[in-house]
Protein backbone atom coordinates (compact mmCIF):
# COMPACT_ATOMS: atom_id res chain seq x y z
CA UNK A 1 0.00 0.00 0.00
CA UNK A 2 1.17 3.37 -1.00
CA UNK A 3 -0.10 6.77 -1.29
CA UNK A 4 -0.99 10.19 1.25
CA UNK A 5 -3.84 10.32 3.39
CA UNK A 6 -5.51 14.16 4.07
CA UNK A 7 -5.82 13.34 8.11
CA UNK A 8 -6.87 16.67 10.16
CA UNK A 9 -4.99 16.57 13.16
CA UNK A 10 -6.87 16.90 16.65
CA UNK A 11 -5.61 19.64 18.90
CA UNK A 12 -3.50 18.47 22.04
CA UNK A 13 -1.63 15.77 20.58
CA UNK A 14 1.52 15.82 18.44
CA UNK A 15 2.03 14.58 14.56
CA UNK A 16 4.35 12.07 15.59
CA UNK A 17 1.58 10.54 17.87
CA UNK A 18 -1.17 10.53 14.52
CA UNK A 19 1.87 8.69 12.44
CA UNK A 20 2.24 5.90 15.33
CA UNK A 21 -1.51 5.65 16.13
CA UNK A 22 -1.79 5.50 12.32
CA UNK A 23 0.85 2.48 12.05
CA UNK A 24 -0.41 0.60 14.58
CA UNK A 25 -4.16 0.43 13.72
CA UNK A 26 -3.92 -0.33 10.26
CA UNK A 27 -0.24 -2.14 11.17
CA UNK A 28 1.70 -0.48 8.28
CA UNK A 29 5.26 -0.40 7.82
CA UNK A 30 6.02 2.77 6.82
CA UNK A 31 4.27 5.86 7.30
CA UNK A 32 5.82 10.05 8.06
CA UNK A 33 3.95 13.25 8.03
CA UNK A 34 5.14 15.89 5.90
CA UNK A 35 5.45 18.80 7.50
CA UNK A 36 4.90 18.98 11.51
CA UNK A 37 2.00 20.87 13.71
CA UNK A 38 2.46 22.07 16.78
CA UNK A 39 0.93 19.69 19.74
CA UNK A 40 -1.73 22.58 20.84
CA UNK A 41 -2.46 23.16 16.76
CA UNK A 42 -5.09 21.54 15.04
CA UNK A 43 -5.49 21.12 11.11
CA UNK A 44 -3.90 19.23 8.00
CA UNK A 45 -1.30 17.18 8.22
CA UNK A 46 -0.67 14.91 4.75
CA UNK A 47 0.60 11.82 5.66
CA UNK A 48 2.42 9.32 3.29
CA UNK A 49 2.11 5.34 3.43
CA UNK A 50 4.94 3.35 1.94
CA UNK A 51 7.51 4.45 -0.86
CA UNK A 52 5.13 8.13 -0.38
CA UNK A 53 7.82 8.34 2.35
CA UNK A 54 10.13 9.07 0.01
CA UNK A 55 8.03 11.96 -1.21
CA UNK A 56 8.94 14.11 1.60
CA UNK A 57 11.79 16.85 -0.28
CA UNK A 58 9.24 17.21 -2.72
CA UNK A 59 6.99 18.78 0.26
CA UNK A 60 9.27 21.28 1.03
CA UNK A 61 7.92 24.30 -0.99
CA UNK A 62 4.41 23.91 -0.32
CA UNK A 63 2.15 26.51 0.08
CA UNK A 64 0.26 26.87 3.26
CA UNK A 65 -2.29 28.62 4.62
CA UNK A 66 -3.61 28.85 8.65
CA UNK A 67 -6.31 30.58 10.78
CA UNK A 68 -4.65 31.61 13.95
CA UNK A 69 -5.86 34.01 16.92
CA UNK A 70 -2.88 36.16 18.85
CA UNK A 71 -3.55 37.79 21.87
CA UNK A 72 -2.03 41.25 22.82
CA UNK A 73 -0.97 42.65 26.15
CA UNK A 74 0.13 38.86 27.13
CA UNK A 75 3.02 36.58 26.54
CA UNK A 76 4.72 33.19 27.14
CA UNK A 77 8.20 32.24 26.37
CA UNK A 78 7.12 29.38 24.01
CA UNK A 79 4.88 31.98 22.58
CA UNK A 80 1.60 29.98 22.89
CA UNK A 81 -0.28 28.64 25.59
CA UNK A 82 2.05 25.74 26.15
CA UNK A 83 4.19 28.15 28.37
CA UNK A 84 4.96 30.28 31.17
CA UNK A 85 2.01 33.40 30.36
CA UNK A 86 2.77 36.49 31.54
CA UNK A 87 -0.64 38.19 31.58
CA UNK A 88 -1.50 41.94 31.08
CA UNK A 89 2.37 43.35 30.31
CA UNK A 90 1.65 45.22 27.23
CA UNK A 91 -1.05 47.52 25.73
CA UNK A 92 -3.66 45.80 23.05
CA UNK A 93 -3.55 47.67 19.65
CA UNK A 94 -6.86 48.74 17.23
CA UNK A 95 -8.28 47.23 14.78
CA UNK A 96 -6.73 50.55 12.83
CA UNK A 97 -3.40 50.06 14.23
CA UNK A 98 -3.25 45.99 13.11
CA UNK A 99 -3.86 46.83 9.20
CA UNK A 100 -1.65 49.51 9.06
CA UNK A 101 1.66 47.26 9.88
CA UNK A 102 0.31 44.17 8.02
CA UNK A 103 1.83 44.97 4.55
CA UNK A 104 5.03 45.59 5.81
CA UNK A 105 5.08 41.37 6.32
CA UNK A 106 4.19 40.82 3.12
CA UNK A 107 6.71 39.16 0.63
CA UNK A 108 9.88 38.16 1.36
CA UNK A 109 10.95 38.64 4.85
CA UNK A 110 14.02 37.54 7.30
CA UNK A 111 12.37 35.51 10.50
CA UNK A 112 14.16 34.15 13.00
CA UNK A 113 12.61 30.82 14.63
CA UNK A 114 10.81 30.73 18.32
CA UNK A 115 13.14 29.27 21.02
CA UNK A 116 10.85 26.42 21.63
CA UNK A 117 11.33 25.04 18.24
CA UNK A 118 12.11 21.68 16.56
CA UNK A 119 15.70 23.57 14.76
CA UNK A 120 18.04 21.11 15.59
CA UNK A 121 21.17 23.12 17.40
CA UNK A 122 24.32 21.02 17.68
CA UNK A 123 22.61 17.80 17.30
CA UNK A 124 19.33 18.84 19.82
CA UNK A 125 16.34 19.77 19.32
CA UNK A 126 16.17 23.81 20.40
CA UNK A 127 12.79 23.22 22.04
CA UNK A 128 14.67 20.54 24.78
CA UNK A 129 17.52 23.24 25.28
CA UNK A 130 15.25 25.76 26.00
CA UNK A 131 13.40 23.90 28.33
CA UNK A 132 16.84 23.54 29.93
CA UNK A 133 16.83 27.63 30.45
CA UNK A 134 19.93 27.60 27.93
CA UNK A 135 19.68 30.47 25.03
CA UNK A 136 19.54 28.95 21.79
CA UNK A 137 21.41 30.43 19.13
CA UNK A 138 19.16 30.47 15.87
CA UNK A 139 19.66 31.96 12.38
CA UNK A 140 17.69 34.02 10.60
CA UNK A 141 16.12 32.19 7.51
CA UNK A 142 13.83 33.89 4.92
CA UNK A 143 10.17 33.30 4.08
CA UNK A 144 7.44 34.39 2.21
CA UNK A 145 4.20 35.90 3.46
CA UNK A 146 1.84 35.81 0.54
CA UNK A 147 -1.23 36.76 2.16
CA UNK A 148 -1.96 38.22 5.84
CA UNK A 149 -5.70 38.95 6.43
CA UNK A 150 -6.81 40.38 9.56
CA UNK A 151 -10.27 38.80 9.79
CA UNK A 152 -12.44 39.93 13.02
CA UNK A 153 -11.50 40.86 16.82
CA UNK A 154 -12.93 37.95 18.89
CA UNK A 155 -12.08 39.43 22.29
CA UNK A 156 -11.25 42.40 24.19
CA UNK A 157 -7.35 41.19 23.59
CA UNK A 158 -7.64 38.97 20.76
CA UNK A 159 -7.30 39.24 16.83
CA UNK A 160 -8.13 36.20 14.11
CA UNK A 161 -5.91 36.02 11.31
CA UNK A 162 -5.92 33.89 8.07
CA UNK A 163 -2.30 33.69 6.68
CA UNK A 164 -0.54 32.24 3.60
CA UNK A 165 3.33 31.61 3.46
CA UNK A 166 5.36 29.65 2.60
CA UNK A 167 6.58 26.17 4.19
CA UNK A 168 9.51 27.05 7.27
CA UNK A 169 7.08 30.09 8.60
CA UNK A 170 6.62 30.35 12.40
CA UNK A 171 3.25 31.47 13.22
CA UNK A 172 4.36 31.93 16.59
CA UNK A 173 7.26 34.32 15.37
CA UNK A 174 5.04 35.97 13.36
CA UNK A 175 3.36 36.80 16.36
CA UNK A 176 6.32 37.68 18.13
CA UNK A 177 7.45 40.17 15.29
CA UNK A 178 4.29 41.99 14.90
CA UNK A 179 3.78 42.50 18.46
CA UNK A 180 7.33 44.25 18.54
CA UNK A 181 6.22 46.47 15.50
CA UNK A 182 3.00 47.36 17.46
CA UNK A 183 5.22 48.13 20.69
CA UNK A 184 3.67 45.32 22.71
CA UNK A 185 3.72 41.66 23.21
CA UNK A 186 1.92 38.71 21.81
CA UNK A 187 1.10 35.33 21.80
CA UNK A 188 -0.58 32.67 19.77
CA UNK A 189 -3.58 31.04 21.64
CA UNK A 190 -5.05 29.12 18.14
CA UNK A 191 -4.10 27.87 15.11
CA UNK A 192 -5.16 26.01 12.59
CA UNK A 193 -3.51 24.65 9.17
CA UNK A 194 -6.41 24.91 6.75
CA UNK A 195 -3.88 24.37 3.54
CA UNK A 196 -1.03 22.53 2.75
CA UNK A 197 0.15 22.21 -1.09
CA UNK A 198 -2.90 19.87 -2.50
CA UNK A 199 -4.48 19.06 0.55
CA UNK A 200 -7.00 21.26 1.72
CA UNK A 201 -9.45 21.05 5.11
CA UNK A 202 -12.57 20.62 2.87
CA UNK A 203 -10.98 16.87 2.08
CA UNK A 204 -9.50 15.78 5.10
CA UNK A 205 -10.70 12.93 7.26
CA UNK A 206 -10.78 13.54 11.31
CA UNK A 207 -8.52 11.11 12.50
CA UNK A 208 -10.64 9.25 14.55
CA UNK A 209 -12.97 8.64 11.39
CA UNK A 210 -9.57 7.49 9.55
CA UNK A 211 -9.29 5.12 12.47
CA UNK A 212 -12.81 3.31 12.65
CA UNK A 213 -13.17 2.82 8.91
CA UNK A 214 -11.16 1.63 5.53
CA UNK A 215 -8.04 3.27 5.41
CA UNK A 216 -8.10 2.63 1.35
CA UNK A 217 -11.13 5.01 1.30
CA UNK A 218 -8.91 7.61 1.86
CA UNK A 219 -5.87 7.06 -0.25
CA UNK A 220 -5.01 10.17 -2.51
CA UNK A 221 -2.75 9.26 -5.27
CA UNK A 222 0.52 10.56 -6.53
CA UNK A 223 -0.77 12.71 -9.38
CA UNK A 224 -3.72 14.43 -7.60
CA UNK A 225 -0.78 15.53 -4.62
CA UNK A 226 1.19 16.82 -7.25
CA UNK A 227 -0.68 18.09 -10.39
CA UNK A 228 2.13 20.56 -11.62
CA UNK A 229 4.52 17.20 -12.02
CA UNK A 230 5.30 16.49 -16.08
CA UNK A 231 3.73 13.13 -16.60
CA UNK A 232 5.19 10.66 -19.03
CA UNK A 233 3.72 7.51 -20.41
CA UNK A 234 6.91 4.69 -21.41
CA UNK A 235 6.79 1.43 -23.01
CA UNK A 236 7.62 -1.82 -20.65
CA UNK A 237 11.34 -2.13 -22.36
CA UNK A 238 12.23 1.89 -21.34
CA UNK A 239 10.29 1.13 -18.44
CA UNK A 240 12.39 -1.73 -17.59
CA UNK A 241 15.76 0.28 -18.59
CA UNK A 242 14.56 2.88 -15.61
CA UNK A 243 13.70 0.43 -12.76
CA UNK A 244 17.42 -0.39 -13.38
CA UNK A 245 19.38 2.65 -13.10
CA UNK A 246 19.85 3.30 -16.64
CA UNK A 247 18.79 6.62 -18.75
CA UNK A 248 16.23 6.36 -22.16
CA UNK A 249 15.83 8.85 -24.57
CA UNK A 250 13.31 11.07 -23.83
CA UNK A 251 12.70 13.98 -26.84
CA UNK A 252 11.08 16.57 -24.02
CA UNK A 253 12.67 19.60 -22.13
CA UNK A 254 14.54 19.39 -19.77
CA UNK A 255 12.63 18.56 -16.21
CA UNK A 256 13.50 17.91 -12.83
CA UNK A 257 10.48 16.23 -11.39
CA UNK A 258 8.53 13.72 -14.13
CA UNK A 259 6.46 11.27 -12.52
CA UNK A 260 7.13 7.88 -15.60
CA UNK A 261 4.70 5.55 -15.43
CA UNK A 262 3.24 2.62 -17.87
CA UNK A 263 -0.12 1.36 -17.89
CA UNK A 264 -1.16 4.04 -15.09
CA UNK A 265 1.28 2.32 -12.84
CA UNK A 266 3.93 5.15 -11.23
CA UNK A 267 7.45 3.72 -11.73
CA UNK A 268 8.88 7.11 -10.06
CA UNK A 269 10.17 10.40 -10.31
CA UNK A 270 12.51 11.21 -13.01
CA UNK A 271 14.56 14.26 -14.39
CA UNK A 272 14.97 14.88 -18.24
CA UNK A 273 18.53 16.64 -19.28
CA UNK A 274 19.55 17.09 -22.30
CA UNK A 275 16.92 14.83 -24.16
CA UNK A 276 17.96 11.51 -21.54
CA UNK A 277 15.33 10.17 -18.93
CA UNK A 278 16.96 9.19 -15.48
CA UNK A 279 14.74 7.90 -12.55
CA UNK A 280 15.96 9.73 -9.12
CA UNK A 281 13.54 8.59 -6.92
CA UNK A 282 12.09 5.18 -7.04
CA UNK A 283 8.19 4.32 -5.77
CA UNK A 284 7.14 1.34 -7.35
CA UNK A 285 6.10 -1.32 -4.62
Amino acid sequence: MQGFINVFKPSGMSSAKVVAKIKHCFKLDKVGHMGTLDPLACGILPIAIGKATRMFDYFLDKTKTYITVFKFGSTSNTLDLDGNIESNIGSVPTKEEILKILPSFLGTISQMPPQFSAKVVNGQKAYKLARNGEVVNLQPKNIIIYDFKLIEKVDSDSFKFEITCSSGTYIRSLVRDVSNKLKTVGMLTYLERTKSGAFSKENSVLLDDLLNSNIQNYIIDYLTVFPNFKVINVNINNFNRLKNGLTVTQESEDNNNTFVLNNGEVLGVGVISNKQLKLKTYLLD
